[in-house]
């Protein structure tokens, strides 16, 4: 139908005719939407989410759902409910979560791109660990109606894709208010493509001295030194600098990320508990218990960490680099924990690099820049001032004209 459209001459969006699929807690009207749980393996919509009502208006056409991490909860993609989504590059290899079937499905060349949801890394750890672009975007930025929440202060929308071109087209489209959703802003959406190309020259990318490379491997320090390097090769102007204590932002985020978590699934927690998995149901639960003080402090907190952090970064810099994930991609066998003792650090390590842009609501972009000794890619992480998309566009697309590493496919090799 999109060809015999094209073919009469028809108007054709920016999207005609492009296969997409998306993690399968974004609602479609009449389809079963599982929500990667045992819970909603049932439940059908009765509305369609309002990004997938943009992609379409746009002439995206639309596959499916994607498997994910049970509620969007969990950094590797493990579900006992549906099973684990394999890494295209490596089947023993974790895809990441929660968006692990948009992670996936596009980096084997299933699809041309998925929308994930990000409330501490979800987007991007697929991303980092498929090969990928992944955009977790500004709170506020893209509608969240129509999605099954997880966290009311902290998730976001965004795609996982190719390349950066793609990311700032399936952005430019999905963006922009919404009545249904009044979180979302106001500011006109900027045409991110058209902006691709204005190159980074004079652009300041900071690299923290501190936290962000706390606990990275050596060979993911490496991997970082080379696309620091490309970027300044560019035109960038590099600029070390201590960013503030970011076990802070982390700590309110899981705070506040529990809380909500639990306030949304407290009914199904006690009537149906043995239908979640282990580790998610103990994730949830810490939040029925914490006193309302201790919510209320991490949302009141918010505004002022966001102000200190912006004084000690973005005015040494327009742009902060860092690891996408400390370490390389995990085995599946190694990082089913469950809720065993080794949950809570695991969780911390993997999101590291990712969470505290959650609580802070601040754009970040992940790129991939190359391969770790067990043939399984790695991505680094930029981070920008709120609504900063565009300039996150421009070093990416920037680093993608320079680099190869966003050509390659599990079926090329990587070295």
């Amino acid at each position: 139908k999109a060809d015999a459209a094209q073919a009469r001459g028809e108007a054709c969006g920016p999207l005609h005719g492009v296969p997409l699929a998306h993690k399968d807690m974004y609602y479609r009207a009449g389809k079963i939407s599982t929500c990667g749980s045992k819970i909603r393996k049932d439940f059908v919509a009765e509305t369609t989410s309002t990004a997938l009502q943009k992609l379409e208006a746009a002439g995206a056409i639309y596959l499916g759902g994607l498997n994910m991490a049970e509620f969007a909860t969990g950094p590797t993609g493990h579900n006992e409910h549906w099973g684990r989504c394999c890494n295209p590059w490596n089947p023993d290899y974790v895809t990441g979560g929660s968006s692990s079937g948009s992670g996936a499905a596009t980096a084997a060349r299933a699809v041309f791109g998925a929308l994930g949801s990000d409330t501490g890394g979800s987007i991007r750890l697929p991303a980092i660990m498929n090969g990928l672009v992944g955009l977790k975007t500004t709170a506020g930025l893209v509608s969240r109606h129509g999605l099954m929440p997880l966290s009311y202060t902290m998730d976001t929308c965004g795609p996982l894709t190719r390349t950066v071109r793609d990311a700032a087209r399936l952005t430019g489209v999905i963006a922009g208010h919404d009545p249904l959703d009044p979180t979302t802003s106001r500011r006109p959406v900027p045409d991110y493509e058209a902006a691709l190309d204005k190159g980074i020259g004079g652009v300041r990318i900071g690299v923290p001295r501190n936290y962000y490379y706390d606990i990275a491997s050596d060979e993911i320090r490496t991997l970082m030194t080379a696309s620091l390097e490309v970027l300044s090769g560019l035109g960038a102007e590099i600029v070390e600098l201590e960013v503030p204590d970011m076990h802070e932002p982390t700590h309110m985020s899981n705070i506040v990320f529990v809380v909500e978590a639990a306030a949304i699934h407290e009914a199904w927690m006690r009537e149906r508990p043995e239908d979640y998995q282990a580790q998610v149901r103990a994730r949830y639960e810490p939040g029925l218990y914490l006193p309302a003080k201790a919510y209320l402090q991490a949302l009141d907190l918010r505004a002022t960490m966001l102000r200190e952090f912006a004084a000690a970064v973005f005015t040494k810099c327009d742009l902060l680099h860092t690891p996408g994930m400390p370490f390389a991609v995990p085995r599946g066998d190694e990082s089913d924990v469950g809720a065993g003792k080794a949950m809570p650090e695991l969780i911390a390590n993997i999101s590291w690099c990712t969470r505290a842009a959650n609580y802070l609501g601040l754009p970040a972009l992940c790129v991939p820049c190359g391969f770790t000794a067990n043939g399984l890619p790695s991505d680094f992480q930029l981070m920008g001032r709120p609504f900063s998309e565009s300039l996150l566009f421009r070093a990416g697309h920037a680093y993608q004209g320079a680099t190869d590493w966003h050509t390659r496919t599990p079926a090329t090799p990587s070295d």
